[in-house]
């Protein structure tokens, strides 16, 4: 009897994506609805906002509204939406929620545990994405490509630029420091080393790739990065460790010209140090790309600076990611039916 399955997407993550794949991967095991939500064209959720969700930091739609449309589905397959522990409860049949995310933060997992679901994530799906993103970022910056664009689209010629004392500098004569070694920060590193850069790379508990070893990456302290690097460029996880670890004490110890990228996370980050940072000279210029609160505050101090460029979250946002996670996905979905172990289980 072919497995009930349940797909909520969105307008990036599209549910027609999703049961294309589950239909190449599973065929006529499968029988599939479907629902499709309006982020990003409106904002998520956060769990601490909304009474019961605890456990939940981000996600899309309202408790009634999923546990209504998953119904006696025994199969989830979702990027956004909720799953709380009132909602497991008042979901008996559901025993696997594939999330098309990194990390399953729309899921309380502990109530997933206790009520027998296994969940699944799909780790890596936007990293190629991200580090692809994150070189044109520091592109943008160093090779004064955002500064020319603003100024050239206000009617001024920046001739200037061509200046040696103004212009920008070539990758392969800087030292990048990348801070966290994972799915994103090591194709980073490759990224880097086709330019010829000189790359140091901050990450305690890993070792470095040989063929990166090979070709002169160096594995330091955090301090000496810091101190070293013309570009930081922040690619760790969110942890106790890692929260704020950039803070006035880190933008001291950079190099007065240097670039500070976060396409990372905002809670790695003290924007108020970074501000103050950039106001009074201890760096050059910063790249930003999360935020601590997202939509940031159209009054918020660091959208007046010049030497900042800043996007709205979207590096991760490419239409590869989208049918990439869906496989991945759908592969989970068709091992479960086979009875193969998980391959992301969280």
């Amino acid at each position: 009897m072919p497995k009930s399955v349940a797909i909520i997407g969105d307008l990036f993550m599209l549910p027609e994506a999703f049961e294309q794949a589950l239909v190449a991967a599973c065929g006529d095991e499968v029988t599939i609805r479907i629902r499709k939500d309006n982020w990003p064209d409106e904002p998520m959720e956060h769990g601490y906002a909304v009474e019961g969700m605890d456990g939940l930091k981000e996600y899309f739609g309202t408790a009634d509204d999923v546990v209504d449309f998953v119904g006696d589905a025994e199969i989830l397959v979702t990027h956004l939406a909720p799953l709380s522990r009132g909602m497991f409860e008042r979901m008996p049949n559901l025993k696997l929620v594939a999330v098309s995310r990194g990390g399953p933060v729309n899921v309380d997992m502990a109530a997933a545990a206790d009520h027998g679901v296994t969940v699944v994530n799909t780790p890596g799906r936007n990293s190629t994405a991200v580090a692809e993103f994150t070189l044109g970022a520091i592109l943008s910056e160093t090779r004064k490509i955002r500064e020319g664009h603003e100024l050239l689209r206000q009617g001024i010629w920046r001739g200037d630029l061509y200046r040696a004392d103004i212009t920008g500098r070539e990758l392969n004569e800087m030292t990048v420091g990348v801070i966290g070694y994972g799915n994103i920060g090591t194709k980073v590193v490759k990224l880097l080393r086709a330019f010829g850069t000189r790359v140091l790379v901050c990450d305690p508990y890993v070792q470095l790739d040989p063929e990166d070893a090979m070709a002169g990456v160096e594995h330091v302290s955090l301090e000496r990065l810091l101190g070293e690097a013309d570009v930081v460029t922040l690619h760790a996880r969110v942890t106790d460790e890692t929260r704020n670890m950039m803070n006035a004490e880190a933008f001291k110890a950079m190099k007065k010209d240097a670039l500070f990228v976060n396409t990372a996370r905002g809670p790695m980050c003290n924007y108020d140090d970074l501000y103050q940072a950039l106001v009074d000279g201890e760096i050059g210029s910063a790249m930003l790309e999360t935020f601590g609160i997202e939509p940031v505050p159209v009054d918020w101090p660091l959208l007046q600076l010049p030497n900042v460029t800043l996007t709205p979250h979207i590096a991760g946002a490419s239409v590869r990611t989208v049918t990439f996670a869906a496989e991945q996905a759908a592969e989970e979905v068709r091992r479960y039916i086979a009875g193969e172990p998980a391959r992301n289980p969280c």
